[in-house]
């Protein structure tokens, strides 16, 4: 028999590692950015999905809210506090003729691009994922589940078709939401399916998956941008980033352990927030002990940067856990359900 708890600490955690370590190489502009674009957000829109509670009532969404929100709004003001005393002066911010008002303002809107959140742009995706809780948990309230998923399509077809006519940047990105419902309600109601899964010819289907996605990803579009809105093809999109978490769900489900990404799965959170920022310190260490003034690395080095992004991480992130977990979205009412 199965157990649902304990398969999401085998893999699931595995799996939102992979994901966050695809957001700390993506940002690193790889060769295989149009790769990890094609999948990597849909990937913890749908792990998302897979935890979604069967009921939400007041004390459930306060509880995602402490989970969510509070460590969104702490490490924004944080991040900040940083870009205005320090990060606007240097680098690529430097050049840009940036408001502080609205990179404020970008705190509480969560869109906008680096006119808005030049502080820190990977934040954008916490609000986005506890929008996409509530809406689903509003479209759970319907009784009839064909009413809930005609509700999901109207709301995935809205979310295409918003920033192509509008052309606005919406707040907490509920256009993107919209969208990802698509992998979030896809991964609530296949769930048993998922956590239960057995193809006796799982290995030729691996293959199978992994070549069509890799084929996709590569050849038939540009880079996918979500926070954006930008998809290429809307159906192919789906379809290819669908293929793309298929195959990899079906992976991590055969892994046990892995001590890399189970740690970097539990602390997704402050490594949204601070995989930037580090990147930051190491380009600062190369200026001042080696006059260089050129950040152009080759594909090992972008691969070496990772490590040394998550070694220079690592202490803080145990220290957060030790003295103010709530940047890492845990409070002890949670740590005891779990």
């Amino acid at each position: 028999m199965i157990h649902p708890k304990k398969e999401r600490i085998n893999w699931i955690d595995l799996l939102k590692g992979f994901g966050i370590l695809l957001v700390i190489y993506g940002h690193n502009l790889p060769y295989l950015e149009n790769y990890i674009y094609s999948f990597h957000m849909p990937l913890f829109f749908f792990i998302s999905g897979l935890m979604h509670p069967n009921k939400i009532n007041f004390e459930v969404i306060k509880k995602r809210a402490k989970q969510i929100l509070a460590p969104y709004f702490l490490w924004s003001f944080l991040l900040f506090l940083f870009w205005f005393f320090i990060g606007r002066k240097f680098g690529d911010s430097a050049t840009l003729d940036l408001s502080v008002f609205k990179n404020f303002i970008g705190i509480f809107y969560a869109q906008g691009g680096h006119e808005y959140m030049n502080w820190g742009l990977p934040m954008w995706f916490l609000p986005a994922i506890f929008s996409n809780f509530l809406i689903f948990g509003l479209i759970k309230k319907l009784e009839k589940k064909k009413h809930q998923i005609l509700s999901v399509l109207f709301l995935i077809s809205l979310g295409f078709l918003i920033p192509k006519v509008f052309k606005i940047n919406i707040i907490w990105s509920l256009d993107v939401s919209f969208v990802s419902l698509f992998f979030y309600a896809s991964a609530f109601y296949l769930k048993g399916f998922i956590l239960n899964i057995n193809m006796k010819y799982e290995i030729a289907y691996l293959l199978v998956l992994f070549l069509i996605h890799l084929f996709i990803s590569l050849n038939i579009f540009d880079k996918v941008d979500m926070y954006r809105s930008i998809y290429g093809n809307e159906l192919l999109f789906l379809v290819n980033a669908g293929i793309g978490i298929c195959f990899w769900v079906l992976v991590f489900k055969r892994i046990k352990k892995f001590f890399l990404l189970g740690f970097l799965g539990k602390n997704t959170i402050p490594i949204l927030a601070m995989h930037t920022r580090s990147l930051t310190v190491i380009k600062f260490i190369l200026l001042v002990f080696y006059a260089s003034k050129s950040f152009e690395f080759s594909e090992v080095e972008k691969i070496i940067l990772i490590f040394l992004q998550i070694i220079i991480m690592y202490p803080i992130i145990i220290f957060i856990n030790k003295k103010t977990p709530i940047l890492n979205g845990k409070i002890k009412d949670l740590e005891a359900r779990d």
